[in-house]
């Protein structure tokens, strides 16, 4: 189905004013933030993200969607202004503001600096809560954020004068049509990969709820490399809400897949349990089994976890198969796993050198340890996340 956003203009003709649709604001729960700021952070967000898509599917592509997913905005919300927007291959970064002041645009940090989040085009949005629109007075690029604009370390941001900006929203759609070639990002530097204990270490220490904006409250290097990893981020996010272990696979099998991994397409396959409340491996009958449905290339397959081995030797196989009957997985696909703090390891992957009818990757792991999988080529939505076992 195709978007049809509500567009109006006043004041200056160029401005692209955009309705907030009624019932965005609905769809957010309060109590997925861990304070009055990040809800209210969220909340403008999602009048801005109501507003905004619509307008991106009907005039750029019907398949624009959020990155990585709507299922992560809450962790993103939580911790850093602002949403991704995919439009085909172009990466589009809104950033709310109720600032009616438009002398500059700011964009936060992460958004520029970070390669997996930066975008190509910047769209600058004045949200009118009361009168529920949008304005969305200009955008930019990533190459100009990088060559012409300022980076103010008090609040971690890259700014540019709003006359540096294109303020009419009409040239955007021209420039894509016209110079699909044209050059929007420059050049990042990778962040060092942060060791696992450092990683926790710092999630414990911030989860704090009072730290009310933890996004400042370390360098810059080590909080995007808990960004820049999803699992990290789910955790901290999480944590700071006050919410347990979401990923705990053991718990899944023993008392149902958690309401956050439901949401990220998480169920449970053929669960029998040798008698109510089985609390370990060796209670549990065979056959029991996990499943995520993913769509990869347009097609969709199944990514199964299933436990495998003697009680006292256990270990763990994560397969992926294709969900339509008798369909294969096409050659060159992968199935990878990887530590939480995304070594290899070996045996660690597996490889379709030609048309097959599965892959699997078998792994022992101690208790309490953590596995991300991956899936090349990337399934629609992916973000990574740390599997606890």
């Amino acid at each position: 189905m195709t978007a049809n956003p509500t567009v109006f203009t006043f004041a200056d003709s160029t401005d692209l004013i955009l309705e907030i649709p009624s019932a965005t604001s609905a769809n957010l729960d309060s109590q997925l933030f861990s304070h009055p700021y990040s809800r209210y952070q969220a909340y403008l967000n999602e009048l801005c993200l109501g507003a905004v898509l619509p307008w991106l599917q009907e005039d750029f592509s019907t398949q624009s969607k959020v990155w990585p997913s709507t299922a992560t905005l809450a962790s993103l919300w939580e911790l850093v202004n602002g949403t991704a927007v995919t439009v085909d291959a172009t990466r589009f970064i809104l950033v709310p503001s109720e600032n009616i002041d438009n002398s500059e645009f700011r964009v936060p940090q992460e958004w520029v600096d970070l390669p997996t989040w930066a975008g190509d085009y910047y769209l600058a949005v004045q949200v009118e809560t009361d009168g529920g629109y949008v304005k969305v007075w200009g955008y930019c690029t990533h190459a100009q954020l990088k060559t012409q604009g300022k980076y103010d370390p008090s609040d971690r941001s890259y700014s540019l004068d709003g006359s540096d900006i294109i303020s009419d929203m009409s040239v955007l759609a021209v420039a894509r049509d016209l110079c699909p070639d044209e050059v929007t990002r420059t050049a990042i530097t990778p962040l060092p990969t942060l060791p696992q204990e450092q990683a926790q270490n710092l999630i414990t220490r911030l989860s704090n709820p009072e730290i009310i904006n933890p996004r400042l409250a370390i360098p810059f290097q080590l909080w995007g490399g808990l960004m820049e990893h999803g699992g990290w981020r789910q955790s901290l996010s999480e944590r700071r809400v006050g919410l347990p272990e979401q990923r705990s696979v053991l718990q899944w099998l023993q008392s149902g897949v958690s309401q956050v991994a439901e949401t990220m397409g998480w169920g449970r396959l053929n669960l029998q349990l040798s008698a109510a409340g089985a609390r370990s491996i060796e209670d549990r009958q065979p056959g029991v089994t996990l499943s995520r449905r993913l769509t990869i290339a347009g097609q969709l397959y199944e990514l199964l976890i299933t436990p495998q081995g003697e009680p006292e030797t256990p270990y763990w196989r994560f397969e992926l198969r294709n969900a339509n009957v008798g369909a294969a997985i096409p050659g060159g696909f992968k199935l990878r796993l990887l530590t939480e703090d995304l070594q290899p390891f070996p045996n660690n992957e597996d490889i379709a050198t030609n048309a097959v009818e599965q892959l699997y990757v078998e792994v022992s792991l101690e208790a309490g340890e953590g596995i991300v999988w991956e899936i090349e080529p990337l399934p629609e939505n992916y973000d990574r996340e740390i599997l606890k076992f």
